[in-house]
């Protein structure tokens, strides 16, 4: 098999792609993930992704490079990570009552072949109508200051959701996981 690279630092997707037991290595990639005038969330993602796994191909010339990138948007805004407790709390009373939508870009690069399988994966979280008193306890039990949309689906966050709607839950900590090993087995990599 050829190298599996992960061109992310995030300790979240790491945890994801371990659950494979494929051995693989990181890298960060280096790039701009300024949006473009007029560019939609979808087209967003999608670029960057792509962007994130050739950002390292130079340095991986015969590994399967993935890059992956993800977005939350309510009423059509994009909810960047808020940094902290105030704007964790503001980003979640925008949310309450509403539909966020996830947009999760994933590209697979063959950096020998050039060949580059990108996609976007979409997922659904319906909120629960929250009162300010829930919010905050949510956010200082959770601090989830450097997740986009305020919360952590995989841990407390649970408990502000009505429903999830969407093909893999794994999309929502940013690695389409169904969509990967759909991508790996178009290059030959079986999983049982």
């Amino acid at each position: 098999m050829q190298p599996l690279v992960l061109a992310s630092t995030s300790p979240f997707r790491r945890a994801l792609l371990e659950k494979l037991t494929l051995p693989f290595t990181t890298d960060s990639p280096e790039t701009d993930e300024t949006r473009r005038n007029g560019e939609s969330p979808p087209a967003l993602v999608r670029r960057l992704a792509d962007a994130k796994a050739r950002a390292v191909a130079d340095r991986h010339p015969d590994a399967l490079i993935i890059g992956s990138d993800q977005v939350a948007c309510v009423d059509g805004e994009i909810l960047g990570k808020p940094g902290d407790r105030d704007n964790a709390i503001r980003q979640l009373s925008a949310s309450s009552g509403k539909t966020v939508t996830f947009h999760t870009g994933l590209c697979l690069l063959n950096a020998s072949s050039g060949r580059a399988q990108v996609e976007v994966e979409p997922f659904d979280v319906h909120f629960r109508d929250l009162t300010t008193s829930q919010i905050e306890r949510y956010v200082d039990h959770e601090r989830p200051f450097n997740c986009a949309g305020s919360f952590k689906s995989e841990g407390y966050g649970i408990t502000l959701f009505s429903r999830l709607d969407g093909r893999d839950p794994n999309s929502l900590i940013g690695l389409p996981m169904i969509l990967l090993i759909e991508m790996l087995g178009n290059e030959g990599v079986a999983l049982p």
